[in-house]
């Protein structure tokens, strides 16, 4: 039986650990996800550098220990994926994160790198943030629900009719929860 390769895995938890060189790939694999019809974060393709690396710059602007987690997948010296892990500071919600933008780069798609950065992303949670539970939205209509079904989440709830990307197409906001860690 051939044994499966997985991505190296890769934590980062401040803008000053990212290369340009990431930095461009963090861009290229969202550019390469949306317009390829992935649901990681822009509704409307196709999208270009200009639309992206605002929103990538942001994302890194706040990366933080106690707050904000980046996590790469890598074959080589290839970017595979990536997933945000984030944390609020509010005392009231601290016990729970939230995750935004996973995504795997379409010439990975297969080779299980979304479930090795979900699976990472569940560890880092626990043991590193000492999160209770872990929280994020999909689009309807995607499947997305199945997948991370498999990775042992579960639907909490929907927002009905929460997404319009035409007049003929309203999709539901799927609430998925993951507790315990």
């Amino acid at each position: 039986m051939k044994q499966k390769i997985m991505p190296a895995l890769t934590q980062i938890t401040g803008m000053h650990e990212v290369s340009s060189d990431l930095r461009r790939q963090l861009v290229d694999c969202w550019i390469a996800v949306t317009n390829a019809g992935g649901a990681a974060g822009f509704p409307f393709p196709p999208v270009a550098d200009d639309d992206v690396e605002p929103v990538v710059d942001e994302l890194l602007g706040h990366l933080d220990p106690s707050r904000s987690r980046l996590l790469v997948a890598r074959f080589g010296e290839d970017l595979a994926g990536w997933v945000v892990l984030r944390r609020d500071p509010f005392r009231l919600v601290a016990h729970w994160g939230s995750v935004h933008h996973l995504q795997t780069h379409p010439d990975f798609r297969g080779r299980g790198v979304g479930s090795a950065l979900m699976q990472e992303l569940r560890t880092v949670a626990r043991e590193e943030l000492g999160l209770e539970q872990l929280r994020l939205a999909v689009r309807g209509k995607e499947g997305l629900e199945d997948f991370y079904g498999r990775l042992g989440w579960r639907e909490a709830g929907r927002w009905p009719s929460a997404l319009r990307f035409a007049l003929d197409d309203t999709r539901d906001e799927i609430l998925m929860l993951l507790s315990p860690l």
